[in-house]
């Protein structure tokens, strides 16, 4: 999200994408696609740094069934 913040910022004092991965990458590294994607999503009129949310697999498999079973194998070992 740091990234985003930094992108942003280059975006409101008008640099061009190519200007801010070029200034990111002397400090840290971040793509160039990572760069124009963000670009074109402030352009658009996104104003948030926060992910949308997106179907697929969940970002976790901690349910109360995976959480019993563990703590079984850990106890029987």
């Amino acid at each position: 999200m740091e990234q985003r913040v930094n992108i942003k910022f280059c975006f409101k004092l008008g640099r061009t994408a190519t200007e801010t991965h070029e200034m990111l990458v002397k400090v840290d590294a971040v793509s160039k696609k990572c760069v124009f994607e963000w670009f074109k999503s402030f352009r658009d009129g996104k104003e948030d740094f926060k992910d949308e949310p997106c179907s697929g697999r969940p970002p976790t498999s901690t349910t109360p069934d995976n959480i019993d079973r563990v703590q079984r194998m850990l106890a029987d070992d």
